[in-house]
């Protein structure tokens, strides 16, 4: 069956329910093809994929030899169950992350995308400190940040902390210990970084001295919040985290799901600082777009404590169906070569200080409250008033609004409500970087006139 035009429009609207997605305004945006850094519409109008499809796509869409090596593994076998069985191009990968991750990750548990990783790691670090050589059941609380985001199955909304999500599920919630986002961006008054950092792990250290006994988890995303609205963290605060938490024995999620593979400027996140937690969540970027796989890394001593005896029931009894697939293990796999083959980390450097150029010149736009990059990662908060501190009202949606308009001018932007997000797949060109901020730069003032009373 093959739907027209009309048809497609109608049935997204009646019956697709999309996420994070208001559907009783929701306008259709239909993507029927895509190639490089460009979707195409079922109208035939083109887009430059500025927030690569959700964070995902790293090499662009339709490269090459990811099509030719999800093809091949389709003349093999499209999947194969991890409870008890395996497959060759699985171990592979499994294998392959071993080597690339910060050392001494040397287990992978598969599953199927961000939030599922980060409820692998939580659900381990609650089981190992009931059967780690010298048990403390009374840990089994977690460390998150203010305005987190670390997926929306229930474990992952208990650690996270963006109130708009996750209000309404709160009775449904575990305990969390809630710490204020460490940023030095606060709108009209600037912070000095370091002051930053100190005061940050000043309260991270306080509310460890009291509570270690209880925690059994810290989890943070490495450098960069990017739900919470692109928010930059200090540096040396994720070394500092890694200090304090070996210190007070409590555990270290790293939540690389959307900041992973390449999105800072290097293959993770942690790199940076030299970190190694005690778990590394990892989807998004994984597959470079292409297929749901998601997997949660783990150190010897985690991975020691669920060994044993089958009576003992150490077992971790948790598994996805589509866990460590082979269809997008090798997808995965031809995305770590390409990162190899094609010295991705190394030619994303020009677009990068690129980027940081373009950001200076919104700074001093009046509507812009503060700019946030790593990477090629960046966000522009926008604010009534920026010198007060005094943000738009939700109702407005700037943000929106703004996107909007840079859709017409044949950009696809998703914003956080009022900060627009800018995460373009790693591949793009200088022209086409140079388009997407154009695009941004005229749409806002565009954005804002339209809502004055």
């Amino acid at each position: 069956m093959t739907l027209d035009r009309d048809k497609l429009i109608e049935l997204d609207r009646s019956v697709v329910w999309h996420a994070f997605t208001q559907m009783a305004e929701y306008e259709p945006l239909i993507i029927e093809r895509a190639e490089g850094c460009i979707l195409v519409d079922i109208d035939g109008r083109e887009y430059i994929d500025g927030v690569s499809s959700l964070w995902c796509n790293i090499h662009g869409h339709r490269h090459p030899r990811l099509d030719d090596a999800v093809r091949r593994q389709l003349d093999r076998v499209a999947h194969v169950t991890s409870l008890g069985c395996s497959n060759p191009t699985t171990i592979e990968l499994a294998a392959r992350l071993v080597e690339i991750a910060p050392r001494g990750l040397n287990h992978v548990f598969f599953s199927d995308d961000g939030a599922t990783a980060v409820e692998v790691a939580l659900k381990m670090a609650f089981q190992y400190w009931r059967q780690c050589p010298r048990p403390r059941p009374e840990k089994n609380c977690y460390i998150a940040l203010g305005d987190a985001y670390h997926g929306d199955t229930l474990g992952a909304v208990s650690v996270g902390g963006v109130e708009r999500f996750h209000a309404m599920f709160e009775p449904l919630l575990f305990e969390t210990l809630r710490l204020p986002t460490p940023s030095s961006h606060r709108p009209g008054r600037p912070i000095d970084p370091e002051e930053a950092c100190r005061e940050h792990l000043g309260r991270l250290e306080e509310l460890l001295a009291e509570h270690h006994h209880r925690i059994a988890a810290m989890i943070v995303e490495p450098l960069m919040q990017c739900a919470a609205g692109m928010v930059r963290h200090p540096p040396g605060y994720l070394r500092g985290v890694r200090e304090l938490t070996r210190r007070y024995d409590v555990l270290l999620i790293a939540d690389e799901v959307a900041v992973g593979f390449g999105r800072t400027g290097t293959m993770f996140a942690c790199e940076q600082e030299d970190v190694v937690p005690d778990l590394m969540c990892l989807a998004k970027g994984i597959t470079a777009g292409y297929l749901p796989l998601a997997a949660t890394l783990t150190t010897d001593d985690i991975y020691a404590a669920f060994l044993g005896r089958y009576a003992e029931s150490r077992t971790f009894f948790h598994g996805h169906t589509y866990g460590g697939n082979p269809l997008g293990a090798a997808v995965a796999l031809a995305n770590i070569e390409l990162f190899e083959s094609e010295k991705t980390l190394t030619r994303m450097q020009p677009r990068i200080a690129q980027l940081a150029e373009r950001l200076r010149r919104f700074e001093a736009l009046s509507h812009v409250g503060s700019v946030r990059q790593c990477g090629l990662i960046a966000g522009i908060e926008l604010m009534l008033d920026p010198a007060a501190g005094v943000p738009f009202p939700w109702e407005w949606r700037i943000g929106g609004r703004v996107c909007d308009a840079v859709r017409r001018r044949g950009v696809w932007l998703r914003p956080l409500g009022n900060v627009v997000v800018v995460m373009p797949p790693l591949c793009i060109t200088a022209e086409q970087l140079d388009r997407v901020m154009d695009a941004v730069e005229s749409s806002i003032d565009e954005a804002i006139e339209d809502c004055r009373p």
